[in-house]
């Protein structure tokens, strides 16, 4: 059986924290910018939990994470 590995650009955007819960940033704040209000841009900043739903992809894309 191969070495199990970590998907290094997941371990990259994800943090897990202490409760188990997973953070990522935020979509669409990156470039365009210009076009989009303040306040959409405002609310976009800081991170925000990933969904159940996605845990079990997460959790084999970081498998020494202990998800």
């Amino acid at each position: 059986m191969p070495k199990m590995k970590t998907k290094k650009s997941a371990a990259k955007r994800f943090r897990v924290r202490p409760g188990g819960t997973v953070k990522r940033g935020q979509a669409f704040k990156r470039h365009i910018l210009t076009k989009k209000s303040t306040t959409r841009k405002r609310q976009l900043r800081g991170a925000v939990n990933v969904h159940d739903t996605n845990m079990g992809h997460i959790a084999q894309m970081l498998p020494f994470a202990g998800l």
